[in-house]
């Protein structure tokens, strides 16, 4: 990969920059109160969604950028870069154990297809409508995905984060509590997390349900309260609706494309799509369950034909009328990843003007963004609030 890109920051340099903490990272003023404001309390304490700052930076999967995702190194380093919170996908195990994974199939992002041991476990899968071959979790127990070790999912774009590959296993949702708490107690401020359930539907069908065993985590561990520093996610309405009647915590409805139906919709026959939910009555209905949701960027900025940039569309402000936060996603540095318009040079893999475009999706009013590489976006939240 490029290291650096005119007139932007290489890897390395925004890398090395956050590791050294926030004041290594120009993070003063501002930015810096907002980050110490986005963990206060300590341990696996109370938290509130008016503690986080605005925007919130949210470590995707992780610091994915830099590590393999869904390890615990990528969510160890997100949280030392800074991350205000740090995501997790869920999905079960055949015996069913919650793990980190972003999705089922895990063919991609573990060593799975070098033990000769599971190779009769290949096989193809229609889950939410789309067919996929190759290993998935569900046909696994737990002592056996503990075998496997986590590898980089995108090797091709992130050829240096393979030199972490069978470094970490896949985790259980229930050591990242417990990692979660060791580092509240250790910094004295809890550590927010960003939970999805994945294919609630497609696991229900299997008789495998999260939100069940995903509720009762959450009350062993002290995370099911309204004020509790986690704030839970899905793509299918349904999942947030069966997870408010079990804890209090704070709930976000995912929204994909406009022309899209969350899978639950197309199991239940509910003809209504993803440009139906962000109409005014579409956001009261999800405002009577959840306190946000967290829609694709295109849905706060269109792109043309060109993959360049239009108007913003007014869906910012419709959402915070009915007192709902946006948390969109995802925003990466690399050029594939990024608009047109803030594209550098000619390698895909390059850094990109990425601070422009974090410009430009701040300045619609969204209250937080979920992003690869949280380095930047702390760099980019402080320019913004510094203005």
């Amino acid at each position: 990969m490029t290291e650096r890109v005119t007139g932007t920051p290489g890897r390395r340099t925004l890398l090395g920059a956050a590791v050294l903490g926030t004041a290594a990272l120009g993070l003063t003023g501002t930015a810096a109160q907002a980050a110490e404001r986005g963990r206060g309390g300590s341990g696996n304490g109370h938290g509130s969604l008016r503690d986080l700052p605005v925007p919130t930076v949210i470590g995707h999967r992780g610091a994915s950028g830099y590590r393999p995702e869904h390890t615990l190194g990528s969510y160890q380093l997100a949280l030392d870069l800074g991350a205000h919170i740090v995501e997790q996908d869920l999905v079960p195990t055949k015996d069913g154990h919650l793990v980190c994974r972003h999705e089922n199939d895990i063919t991609g992002t573990t060593d799975v297809a070098d033990h000769p041991e599971f190779a009769g476990r290949r096989t193809t899968k229609t889950i939410d409508g789309v067919s996929s071959t190759g290993w998935f979790t569900e046909d696994f127990t737990l002592a056996e995905l503990k075998t496997l070790r986590a590898t980089e999912r995108i090797p091709g774009n992130r050829p240096d984060n393979t030199l972490y590959d069978g470094r970490w296993t896949v985790p259980t949702f229930e050591e990242v509590l417990r990692w979660a708490d060791k580092e509240g107690r250790r910094r004295g401020k809890p550590v927010w997390l960003y939970v999805e359930t994945k294919h609630p539907t497609y696991f229900r069908s299997l008789g495998l349900g999260l939100e069940e065993p995903l509720a009762r985590l959450l009350r062993r561990y002290g995370r099911d309260r309204r004020t509790s520093p986690l704030i839970l996610q899905s793509f299918e309405p349904g999942s947030i609706q069966r997870l408010a009647r079990l804890v209090d915590t704070p709930r976000v409805v995912l929204l994909s494309g406009p022309t899209s139906r969350p899978w639950d919709f197309v199991e239940s026959g509910d003809p209504r799509t993803v440009a139906d939910l962000i109409k005014p009555a579409g956001l009261k209905w999800i405002a009577s369950y959840a306190q946000g949701i967290g829609p694709t960027l295109d849905l706060i900025i269109p792109k043309d034909a060109s993959g360049r940039l239009t108007r913003p569309t007014t869906l910012v402000k419709d959402a915070h009328a009915r007192g709902l936060r946006l948390h969109p996603y995802t925003l990466r540095n690399e050029n594939s990843f990024l608009p047109a318009d803030f594209r550098r040079g000619t390698d895909p893999n390059a850094y990109g003007d990425v601070f422009g475009a974090y410009a430009a999706y701040f300045a619609t009013g969204i209250d937080g963004i979920f992003t690869d590489h949280p380095d930047t976006a702390l760099l980019a939240a402080a320019d913004f609030n510094g203005r």
